[in-house]
């Protein structure tokens, strides 16, 4: 919190601010031209609400971008729109598609020409609850989310003023900006707004889990499904839910926060990935990366951010072993006493998670 300046004297601060104001006439300097106001960008139609299924609050949405059917609809089409690559041969949903519950299915991407990334796809549902995007969160919103893959050279490899021209050159597309935000060329904010308020679209809810927990319907879980969750709450057994969160009222099983697992340990026993730490250069932050939603998690393996867990029961078995120890393992993380059938139990309750997608969101 910053201190409180209400009663503190403003002699000074005045004499400094008088004191640094550039001298604009005893100097001999002109007076300075009036900066033109840069454009708002912002959609022209009617703004929709996003309907959200059982065991997910309302949709995040920011003041500047409020959905429209328009751009919901164009953000759509560029999100699996393989003009947005150099080649023309990769797409947003090429790494978050549909059929791997908006991930690709592999330890790692594979982008233009057949360049590896670095880190596993995470999965685009329900992203829009993200406080931050990205495994290390570099991105403040699913706005600037959008254009990273576009230029990075592992990925789609499309410079900005590239991507952007090419599109003011179809010739569709630029009938199809107007449409959603009025007069004007087509420009990289632009194609950002529509791909995110597009994603905002792309959630999942409704799960049996969701049925059983928030609807009231006590047969929609097994009985290891219901175990599992009882193991999933337990801060003496599981404790999952300290970091994959269940409220009241709805779940979205991440706290938005980051974690230091242990995972990706090289032959030196040192971080082959610093995470988080990349974006803060916070010694606590070394190897800590943004905790992934559990959502349709039975759909999105390999799992961790280097795709180095292949199923979930590996993940289980991961956590039950502790993690690996090094500097910085989250405070939270320690072995579990959990037996082989508690173990299938919480993966009983992990694919219990599986909602239900909007068709409008399919290719």
């Amino acid at each position: 919190m910053e201190p409180n300046h209400r009663n503190a004297s403003i002699t000074t601060p005045l004499v400094i601010l008088m004191l640094s104001v550039p001298c604009l006439t005893s100097c001999g300097s002109t007076k300075e031209t009036p900066k033109t106001p840069a454009a708002v960008v912002a959609p022209v139609g009617t703004p929709v609400e996003i309907q959200t299924p059982l065991g997910l609050p309302p949709v995040p949405i920011p003041p500047g971008n409020k959905p429209t059917a328009d751009t919901i609809a164009l953000g759509k089409k560029l999100y699996y729109d393989t003009k947005l690559s150099a080649d023309d041969t990769i797409s947003c949903a090429s790494c978050h598609g549909p059929a791997h519950g908006f991930t690709d299915g592999l330890p790692v991407s594979t982008g233009v020409g057949g360049k590896l990334g670095g880190r596993s796809a995470p999965t685009v549902l329900n992203a829009a609850y993200s406080p931050v995007q990205f495994w290390d969160g570099r991105a403040g919103s699913l706005e600037d989310q959008a254009g990273g893959p576009v230029a990075n050279p592992v990925e789609m490899n499309m410079p900005h003023e590239v991507v952007v021209k090419k599109l003011n050159a179809d010739a569709e597309y630029p009938k199809l900006f107007e449409k959603a935000f009025g007069p004007g060329p087509v420009t990289l904010e632009k194609v950002q707004m529509a791909i995110a308020s597009f994603e905002r679209t792309v959630i999942a809810g409704n799960s049996p889990f969701d049925r059983y927990q928030f609807g009231g319907d006590k047969k929609a879980l097994s009985a290891a499904a219901i175990r599992g969750l009882g193991l999933f709450k337990d801060p003496a057994k599981g404790n999952c839910v300290k970091c994959h969160t269940i409220e009241e009222k709805y779940a979205l099983f991440s706290d938005g926060k980051f974690h230091n697992l242990g995972v990706g340990m090289n032959a030196e026993g040192e971080l082959s990935d610093l995470g988080r730490y990349t974006q803060t250069k916070v010694e606590a932050d070394k190897g800590a990366f943004r905790t992934p939603t559990l959502r349709n998690i039975a759909q999105t393996g390999p799992y961790m951010h280097d795709g180095s867990a292949k199923t979930l029961r590996r993940v289980v078995d991961f956590y039950v072993g502790g993690g690996n120890s090094n500097p910085q393992l989250d405070k939270d993380i320690k072995k579990l006493e959990l037996s082989g059938r508690e173990r299938e139990d919480l993966v009983a309750f992990l694919e219990s998670l599986t909602g239900e997608v909007p068709k409008e969101v399919l290719p």
